[in-house]
């Protein structure tokens, strides 16, 4: 498959630099950048045929974890915002159960688009060495969701396949905390969670390509009411060569470690 019959480039010229140079400074702004109709019709009615396809794949895991993403800390009581509980559930299909015929694989692996995301994030990007890991299709069926967290990672890249009916909304609320001086801003952490500051969404609609900067940025994926999946692919890069996800996240988000 041409790769340039893939993303919709009268509308986002990612091979322009002065196209790039504005995708970045709105990335630098604001921590996210949302590019609707980055896909061809043609490519997101493929990936739709193929999400349902692959489907029966998916490995579904349910997570209770704090908003750090990190081990409880005894310091703190239970109910505190450092250890207070959210709750994950989706469904995942991992990069080797790609068909290899994949639109996904051909936009992963196009050397252009990997010059644009390195233009708009300013860092390297390298797949992951791991067989699981770089292309990920990700479901929210109803009742599903993503709780409240910030990122490990510096970014994340993600496609929207299709948007559900009704829930499932992404709601953020940037530099609540600043993790690099560390600042965990504990106080508005815990407004946004018990609804006393109000989060921003985010939309975005089938076909687009979302670039998020999570690691200062509280985000969720809010509860999909509908019968109708929120199927959103994660593109994932490491900033470094060589590097795998550990085990213990491979068993937890796809139950198997090859």
């Amino acid at each position: 498959m041409n790769p340039e019959n893939i993303i919709n480039l009268q509308q986002h010229p990612i091979q322009d630099a002065g196209y790039t140079q504005s995708c970045k400074a709105q990335l630098d702004s604001t921590g996210a950048l949302v590019m609707e109709k980055f896909l061809s019709s043609d490519t997101v009615e493929s990936l739709q045929n193929e999400a349902r396809k692959v489907r029966p794949l998916a490995f579904f895991c349910h997570q209770n974890h704090n908003a750090y993403l990190l081990d409880s800390d005894p310091c703190f009581p239970v109910d505190h915002i450092r250890n207070l509980e959210q709750v994950s559930d989706k469904g995942c299909v991992p990069h080797d159960q790609i068909p290899d015929d994949s639109p996904l694989r051909t936009l992963y692996e196009w050397p252009d688009f990997r010059v644009f995301l390195e233009s708009v994030l300013d860092v390297a990007v390298h797949p992951y060495t791991d067989t699981l890991s770089s292309i990920n299709i990700n479901y929210y069926e109803q009742g599903q969701q993503l709780g409240w967290h910030y990122d490990n990672a510096s970014f994340a890249i993600t496609l929207m396949i299709q948007a559900p009916e009704a829930g499932g909304e992404f709601e953020y609320l940037e530099k609540l905390r600043n993790k690099e001086a560390g600042e965990q801003g504990y106080a508005d952490t815990e407004a946004v969670i018990k609804g006393n500051l109000k989060p921003k969404t985010l939309a975005m609609g089938d076909g687009a390509l979302v670039l998020f900067r999570g690691r200062n940025s509280l985000h969720r994926v809010a509860p999909v009411s509908s019968d109708h999946a929120r199927i959103l692919v994660t593109l994932n890069f490491n900033t470094e060569s060589g590097v795998m996800l550990s085990e213990l996240v491979r068993m937890t988000f796809f139950g198997r470690i090859v």
